[in-house]
């Protein structure tokens, strides 16, 4: 067991931290989402600098030059991070919490080491006698740092290569590392007499990583010292709480053992009773905080991307859940509760924990439905194998189980063993690999797209465009830059196709959910068709252009006009989205909240969290609702304001997204106020008519509603009443009584399907009783194996029972080709059951068609590929099953 140091609780040695760090002139930043906004190629935020990675880069300048923070990081996959090692080791983790400080340029590694060796040293308390580092193999800079500033002795300063130096990727910012070290004591160590700094065992535990980024590594890999040195600093929560709380174990600490005490309470179990029972409380735990944070960050449970490493998350710990006895949902306590306790930090999110709640509890209702289909199709597996004499459950059915069900491994090995089954984990472990890659292959990063290195280059130099099209649809401006394949040029022609950056625009460029602006560029020797507008960064806008006569060049003074139409509808669709949310809270409740949105010319379309299709009724009310505050002609105002005011006189936000320290306020009469940056219309009524399209689900727990206003919304009334006029007039009816006239003509073709369907009836009982006729005698067991006419499984089968039922005592076996397939089904009675196995019986005829199956001992079905085999396959019957009855 660690020594016992002073006994600090998390959220103090959190605070303590940071607390430091602004005492030696460090701007406390808050945390950002664990959904990163300035990187594309990253799943969650998993370290302290995502946040500051353009100022380590410079393509971004904040007001401050060192920076403090903890920031929340998610990491759920890779080497380190495996998701079937959480629970089960002391320190892995899906969510953890990351304190860092960072210096943009400002201080280096004299600095950094000293601050990092006083906080443990003295603020702390920690024993120094306790304490190692490590340095590059070659960083005899940092070494002598150590040695000589700190009095670190020789002998406790390791030096490593493959740990010890970072990099942001192949090319760019990097350099050597130097980390500290913590000794657990030999009771946490391997009793190797080699164990030492850097050993795999738990003795001497890494707390703090100091990187020293000092190096532009080239393309060519040379590595070229940076102008201004940066350090990038971290050090874990958890494991320093450990080293405070003289505990071994992550999750010993209060940081996650007070979570585990709730789980006590909930589940009536003790932690420390059962090996079992403490994994399964440590994995609800955990992924409780990955669970609870990634909602509260705007996260969903979906079958893709993010929301797919979620619901991994989730359906795990709802299966430990299940396995410490509980059989309805829990883990939406357990959610809530992480959020409630951790408030001090994040009082953002524990605003959420309502929402977050519904959306956990929502999962954990469709995971209880699915756990049982999983469980059923183990069972038939079982039951197919057993009939082939197979004892193997496939890779490929373990890993199905896995991916879609939730089912670890060492779980469906439990359920099998039972019956004397093992796993082809070897299988698995492809399908596994498998899967990583095509999710390597697949993963699209942030949602954003990467930023052009040109555009960095650009406003690194100055360039800027000041947008003044909330007030106009014309201006004049000058031509502070063309780019042509994203590289810069000092002039455009006729035909082509090029970027034009002004020094202010009317156009708005795409962000927020609303399309760019079109419309013309018109100078002294030159016109251009603006196709699009972008906006890549938020002072700068980029518009796409063709060149329809003569040439632009750099410095030109020129006149852009908006499309003034395009920009109107454009206006009333996105004035009406915001009315829109409002109406839904409204209606459906305040857990519903903005998952995305589309704003263009010609429709809208807004994505929002609700956990079941909106009803016929609501959608008519929601429609009359708004069309009802559009009219009311309520004024629509926007206004800026700190960002900090505006969130504390009630705008909404959305969830993970990043906003400045000063933002625009967008407000509708008194019961709408966004954070928006977009473009409106002045006043509701200036929306005009507003009808829905249509509402649809797009993940678990999103809708989406899809509308049209202005012009687009009475074409589309006027259209749908032509439709009606055109349908009434076919069926010969009037428009107000189309409806029952359908009906009408529905029930009539219900009563004519039951009237076939006793013809079909009565023809299948004469055809079952000729076909009777065919059986044979196998050791005086009656046998029939015939091929039918072409009917779908349900015919089939009472085809089957009613030959079962004439047949009194026997087995029988029909197919028939039913959409080019083979389709068949054996039957053996309930009193010859103990000598006869459907199941396998179907087996071995499937085989004759290409194909598989299996069942129960009295009933059983199979397809195959090759229906031109199904008369030769049923000839094989009768020696089937003397074959069976031998065996």
């Amino acid at each position: 067991m660690a020594e016992q140091q002073t006994k600090l609780t998390g959220k103090q040695i959190r605070q303590r931290f940071l607390d430091y760090f602004e005492k030696h002139g460090h701007t406390i930043v808050s945390s950002s989402s664990l959904v990163p906004h300035n990187d594309p190629t990253l799943l969650f935020t998993n370290a302290g600098m995502n946040q500051f990675k353009d100022c380590f880069l410079g393509a971004e300048k904040r007001a401050y030059v060192r920076a403090t923070s903890s920031q929340k990081c998610v990491r759920a996959g890779g080497k380190h991070n495996d998701l079937e090692n959480v629970g089960r080791t002391a320190r892995h983790h899906t969510f953890f919490e990351m304190l860092g400080n960072f210096s943009f340029g400002e201080y280096f590694k004299k600095e950094a080491i000293a601050f990092a060796w006083e906080f443990l040293t003295v603020d702390l308390a920690i024993d120094k006698s306790r304490l190692y580092v490590s340095v590059y193999t070659d960083d005899d800079e940092a070494a002598n740092i150590w040695q000589q500033q700190e009095g670190v002795p020789k002998e406790r300063i390791f030096r490593f290569e493959e740990d010890n130096f970072w990099a942001m990727g192949d090319t760019g910012p990097c350099g050597p590392c130097s980390e500290i070290f913590y000794d657990n004591g030999p009771e946490a160590g391997c009793d190797s007499p080699d164990c030492t700094v850097g050993c795999d065992c738990d003795r001497y535990m890494e707390i703090w990583n100091n990187v020293f980024m000092q190096f532009d590594r080239q393309p060519d890999g040379e590595l070229v010292p940076l102008p201004k040195p940066a350090v990038d600093t971290g050090m874990g929560l958890e494991r320093i709480t450990t080293v405070m709380q003289g505990v071994l174990s992550n999750y010993d600490t209060d940081l996650l053992r007070n979570i585990i005490a709730y789980i006590e309470e909930l589940s009536g179990k003790r932690y420390g009773d059962s090996i079992e029972n403490d994994v399964s409380m440590r994995v609800m735990a955990d992924h409780s905080r990955a669970s609870a944070f990634l909602i509260a960050d705007g996260v969903l449970p979906s079958n893709e991307g993010r929301g797919y490493v979620l619901r991994r998350i989730m359906r795990r710990a709802m299966r430990h859940a299940r396995m410490l006895g509980f059989d309805d949902p829990v883990l939406f306590k357990t959610a809530v509760y992480v959020l409630e306790s951790m408030a001090d930090a994040y009082p953002e999110e524990e605003k959420r924990k309502g929402f977050v709640a519904k959306v956990v509890e929502n999962e954990e209702k469709r995971f209880i439905h699915t756990l049982g289909n999983g469980l059923r199709i183990l069972e038939d597996e079982v039951d197919k194998l057993r009939a082939g004499g197979n004892k193997i459950i496939p890779g490929e059915i373990v890993f199905r189980l896995y991916d879609t069900f939730g089912f670890p491994v060492d779980l469906t090995a439990d359920i099998v063993e039972k019956d004397g089954f093992s796993l082809d984990e070897e299988g698995f472990k492809r399908c596994m690999e498998k899967q990583r890659q095509q999710a390597r292959e697949h993963w699209k990063g942030s949602g954003e797209e990467k930023i052009g290195a040109v555009y960095r280059q650009l406003s690194e130099e100055g360039i800027k465009s000041e947008f003044t099209g909330y007030g106009v649809t014309e201006d004049h401006a000058t031509v502070r830059a063309i780019l042509r394949d994203e590289a810069p040029v000092a002039s455009a022609g006729v035909g082509e196709k090029v970027e034009i950056i002004t020094d202010q625009t009317p156009f708005y460029g795409e962000s927020g959910g609303q399309v760019g602006d079109t419309g013309r560029i018109v100078a002294a020797g030159a016109s251009l068709s603006v196709l699009e507008t972008k906006r890549p960064l938020p002072d700068l806008i980029v518009h796409v252009a063709q060149v329809d006569r003569g040439s632009l060049k750099t410095g030109d003074q020129i006149e852009l006009t908006v499309t003034p139409e395009a920009r109107m509808s454009t206006a009333r669709n996105h004035t009406a989205t915001h009315i829109l949310q409002a109406v839904l809270v409204d209606i459906l409740g305040d857990h519903i909240k903005q998952a995305g949105s589309l704003v263009e010319p010609d429709r809208l379309r807004f994505d929002f969290t609700h956990f079941s299709a909106v009803s016929a009724d609501e959608i008519n009310r929601i429609e009359r609702e708004v069309n009802r505050r559009v009219y009311a002609n309520q004024p629509v105002a926007a206004s800026e304001m700190a960002q900090d005011e505006a969130i504390a006189a009630g705008a909404t936000a959305l969830f993970g997204e990043k906003y400045g320290d000063t933002v625009r306020v967008v407000k509708v009469g008194d019961f709408s106020m966004e954070l928006c940056g977009g473009t409106h219309v002045h006043a509701s009524v200036d929306i005009g008519l507003f009808k829905i399209l249509s509402e649809t689900g797009i993940a678990a727990g999103v809708r989406r509603i899809e509308a049209v206003t202005g012009e687009k919304a009475v074409e589309l009334v006027q259209q749908q009443q032509l439709i009606l006029n055109n349908s009434a007039s076919l069926l010969k009816s009037d428009p107000n009584q189309i409806e029952n006239r359908i009906q009408r003509l529905l029930e009539r073709q219900k009563e004519m399907e039951r009237e076939v369907e006793a013809l079909r009836s009565q023809l299948q009982t004469g055809q079952a009783g000729d076909l009777l006729d065919q059986a044979v005698e196998v050791e005086g067991i009656k046998v029939l194996g015939t091929e039918v006419e072409s009917m779908d499984g349900k015919q089939l089968r009472e085809m089957a029972d009613k030959l079962r039922d004439k047949l009194a005592s026997g087995v029988l076996a029909i197919g028939c080709e039913f959409n080019g397939k083979a389709s068949l089904l054996v039957a053996v009675t309930k009193d010859l059951t103990d000598r006869l196995h459907a199941g396998k019986l179907v087996g071995e005829l499937a085989a004759g068609v290409g194909g598989r199956g299996g069942g129960r001992p009295d009933l059983a079905q199979a397809g195959g590929s090759e229906p031109g085999k199904l008369a030769s396959t049923l000839a094989e019957l009768p020696a089937l099953v003397a074959k069976q009855l031998a065996g």
